[in-house]
């Protein structure tokens, strides 16, 4: 990143502090692509560009190594976390565990928002069609919480909101590199969908199990072919 070339980071937008802001500019390009896995996070340019001081940036960068999307490097400093896929296989085992249960609180309850979900899946469509995957991840990332977002655990959603950030930041930077299945994916968001606005929790349970279950699949197959040298 370099104070020539075009801007990076996306405008701020509405938060809380002006950390939360900075947080958010850089979740953002890092999660579409915008900033790379190994790219090393400058302060003095996130704020000059951004136009804040190094105060809520250097806040932004240790709140956004927490929650594991930037990983310190050797000089001090932070880098875009770059995630193996025994990382993004440990990401979708928790997602396993808690996503499920949430999206079938979410069909016995009823109170997620369908238009903004049904919004995401017309989305989804239009960038599947562009074969824009950048946008496509954090579409995705929007409609899964969407739904989870509306279970009646607090700290399910956050714990699935920094596992999602790193679904979106695995899905583009190593899931979708190896297989194209994004189309698939959109079929089963659909039902998912479906299942959900028809207040079928149990079935809605069972199709977003069987939709983590099947990258975890593809991960473990991966990962036993390259342990047997193939």
């Amino acid at each position: 990143m370099t104070q020539d070339a075009a801007p990076t980071l996306p405008p701020l937008g509405r938060s809380t502090t002006r950390s939360d802001l900075v947080a958010a500019s850089v979740k953002a390009a890092i999660l579409s692509g915008r900033l790379q896995p190994d790219e090393l996070l400058v302060e003095r340019r996130i704020a000059d560009q951004l136009g804040v001081s190094k105060t809520p940036v250097r806040e932004a960068l240790i709140a956004l190594t927490s929650s594991g999307l930037l990983t310190p490097t050797r000089n001090r400093g932070v880098a875009v976390r770059r995630l193996r896929p025994e990382d993004v296989q440990q990401v979708y085992e928790m997602r396993l565990l808690v996503e499920p249960w949430a999206v079938g609180q979410a069909a016995t309850t009823g109170t997620f928002d369908v238009a903004v979900a049904r919004d995401a899946l017309e989305d989804a469509a239009r960038f599947v069609e562009a074969d824009d995957h950048a946008g496509l991840s954090l579409t995705n990332r929007r409609f899964h919480r969407t739904i989870y977002s509306t279970c009646p655990n607090e700290l399910v959603v956050r714990s699935l909101d920094d596992l999602q950030d790193l679904t979106a930041l695995g899905t583009v930077s190593l899931l979708w590199e190896r297989w194209p299945t994004w189309r698939a994916e959109l079929e089963e968001h659909r039902e998912i969908f479906a299942a959900v606005q028809q207040g079928r929790a149990e079935d809605a349970t069972e199709l977003m199990h069987g939709h983590i279950q099947r990258s975890i699949t593809r991960l473990r197959a991966q990962q036993a072919r390259a342990a047997a040298g193939g």
